[in-house]
């Protein structure tokens, strides 16, 4: 009789600890899939972040100051993401230049619906000067492209790229994205 109740005990803690070993796996698997970072890979982002904090850097502030493109192909070409700012003073503010970090990663500046002009890496071609004034409260947009084949083979794996914005209220407004460059 002793036997039998010996053999129980067993099976139950043996019981309990495929139930609690299933439960430790299943609690990991969710926090890893929660920091899991987006992997859309789509070519095109242009909506407005989820997100309602805002990044300040003078009088400028911006939606979102980081975006992460997630995995990216070199073979599907070019992406580009829509970075949304305004002024945030109550002056005018004068932006007089706009550049980025790398020859692959090319910035449009858009304010009220034109076109200002297109800015890459200094010393990488003509960088025109900005000179464009922002109102107070007023709304403009930097539509960043990025080329993930630019640099070849040598360009695949983890990637940071920045645009800045210098102007005559503060702290130039730097805004940066990442990604995974994946042939």
């Amino acid at each position: 009789m002793a036997r039998i109740a010996t053999v129980e005990s067993k099976f139950s803690m043996n019981k309990i600890f495929v139930v609690g070993a299933v439960l430790v796996v299943l609690v990991l698997a969710a926090i890893i899939m929660a920091a899991k970072p987006n992997q859309g890979g789509g070519n095109v982002t242009t909506a407005a972040p989820a997100k309602p904090a805002s990044y300040s850097a003078g009088a400028l502030t911006a939606r979102e100051r980081d975006f992460d493109f997630g995995s990216i192909s070199m073979a599907a070409g070019k992406v580009s993401h829509r970075y949304w700012f305004r002024n945030a003073s109550g002056a005018p503010v004068l932006i007089s230049k706009i550049y980025t970090s790398c020859m692959c990663t090319t910035a449009t500046l858009v304010k009220g619906g034109r076109v200002i002009n297109n800015y890459g890496m200094p010393g990488h071609g003509y960088t025109p000067s900005v000179n464009e004034t922002v109102a107070p409260n007023e709304e403009a947009l930097i539509d960043t492209v990025f080329d993930p084949a630019a640099h070849g083979p040598s360009g695949i794996g983890p990637t940071e790229r920045f645009v800045t914005i210098e102007n005559n209220a503060g702290q130039p407004l730097e805004l940066r994205f990442t990604a995974n460059v994946k042939p």
